[in-house]
């Protein structure tokens, strides 16, 4: 795919990645009573109607957790905050669902939908997931999120859960939720056709944040997401295809984008790939990769488009951010970036790195190749560019051009690249010209 495909390519999948459309009947959940049950009985009486939209009304509603149906809208108006309550209870019974890109059975997601068709999340108003220092964050286990020794955390239940998807254990099998600490996503369609998140505010959330799991067709446009937790990843398409992510803010606790396709033996069982998503017109503030793509990588991922965005802060680390390596296996094919504005990272504008986290010492190493960056404005890195395949497996086809890169610290890094192309680079106000062959 070249560069100028590859753009044609992104055009015509933001023009089919279409909002759901809803018929024009309006439920309020305030009918329905209060609390949980509340917006379970709207949500099944607007499905069981034909769908439309269930309004929540200025005011604050605390709840457990609420499960969408097909054909239906959850509309949080502008002054009305969704509080999710603070009581794992209250997201049982277990669903099918996956922690970490390992399928379990967990708490439930705080909005989640299984199987369904149409479905919605919109509106100017908060869904505020409660999570702090006394609540969901100690859970990882670090006195930095309010975990104090004596307490429960999740390092046993996450150990568990790798060996069981190590070992083949049936995923009906691998049942935590009640007893144990791994934390539930804020949102979460699982299966799903033809999502939309779109206006809200999301804030304090006890892990990922949006994480649409093996859906097709899904829009996330206008969201603003301030939740600096432990693991609080921005939006995490996970095993999706056909995605468009647009005039997002995230100020996050992980990455703010993150796209994943299933975690190690579990990942190459299900063999689901992530495809076909366009990112534009975000701004992101805060914490590790601005787009991320791994680590999960291991069902593959392909058609990743960048345009338009702003990336930086005191806090943010990565820009673009390709990280895997010989466990996760996996491959990451055609990533196209361009017009992006970064203000400060702490470490590279483009980062690809085959040495991330277990480095190298599996017998997976996952191809490289086709990943090309245009148009990058940036006022301060650590280094414009870290490139590290491996000698057995290189990184394949990389390019930067017509980029600029300002208070660079220190020297890039090039190793292990085949058909490297760096042309119309400057760093430091210096020509940066780099090329390998064959």
């Amino acid at each position: 795919m070249t560069e100028e495909e590859a753009w044609r390519y992104a055009d015509e999948l933001r023009d089919r990645v279409r909002p759901p459309e809803f018929p024009d009947r309006w439920l309020d959940v305030t009918e329905f009573g209060s609390g949980t049950e509340a917006f379970r009985a709207a949500i099944k009486a607007c499905h069981e109607a034909g769908g439309g939209h269930v309004r929540v009304p200025p005011g604050t509603y605390l709840t457990g957790a609420i499960h969408l149906l097909s054909n239906v809208d959850l509309h949080v108006e502008q002054g009305a905050t969704i509080l999710f309550s603070a009581d794992p209870a209250d997201y049982l019974p277990a669903v099918y669902t996956r922690f970490s890109a390992i399928e379990c059975y967990n708490y439930s997601p705080f909005i989640y939908a299984y199987g369904q068709e149409n479905i919605a999340v919109t509106g100017a108003g908060t869904l505020d997931g409660g999570a702090g220092l006394e609540h969901w964050w100690p859970w990882v286990g670090t006195p930095e999120f309010g975990w104090r020794p004596d307490t429960p955390h999740e390092a046993e239940d996450w150990a568990e859960l790798q060996r069981m998807a190590a070992e083949g254990v049936p995923v009906q099998e691998r049942v935590f939720g009640a007893g144990h600490y791994l934390r539930p996503n804020m949102i979460q369609p699982y299966l799903c056709r033809n999502v939309l998140v779109e206006g809200v505010r999301i804030v304090r959330s006890p892990m990922w944040e949006i994480h649409p799991v093996r859906c097709e067709n899904v829009l996330v446009r206008d969201v603003s997401i301030y939740s600096r937790g432990p693991n609080n990843d921005g939006c995490d398409p996970e095993s999706c295809r056909s995605m468009v992510i647009s005039g997002c803010v995230f100020d996050v606790g992980d990455d703010c984008i993150a796209i994943k396709a299933g975690r190690g033996p579990d990942g190459r069982r299900v063999g689901v790939p992530c495809e076909d998503v366009l990112i534009e017109d975000c701004e992101m503030r805060y914490r590790y990769g601005s787009v991320a793509i791994g680590t999960d990588t291991t069902g593959g991922i392909r058609n990743v488009f960048v345009r338009r965005c702003r990336w930086g802060g005191p806090g943010l680390y990565f820009g673009l951010y390709i990280k895997t390596n010989s466990v996760r296996g996996g491959f990451v094919e055609n990533v196209f970036v361009k017009d992006i504005e970064i203000s400060e990272l702490t470490k590279e504008a483009v980062s690809i790195d085959l040495y991330h986290g277990d480095g190298h010492d599996g017998d997976d190493p996952p191809p490289i190749r086709n990943v090309h960056v245009a148009g990058v404005r940036s006022d301060r890195t650590r280094s414009a560019y870290l490139l590290r395949g491996y000698p057995e497996q290189p990184l394949r086809s990389i390019s930067i051009r017509d980029s600029s890169f300002a208070r660079v610290e220190r020297a890039d890094v090039v190793s292990d690249v085949e058909r490297l192309s760096v042309t119309g680079v400057a760093v430091n106000n210096s020509p940066s010209e780099h090329a390998t062959g064959q």
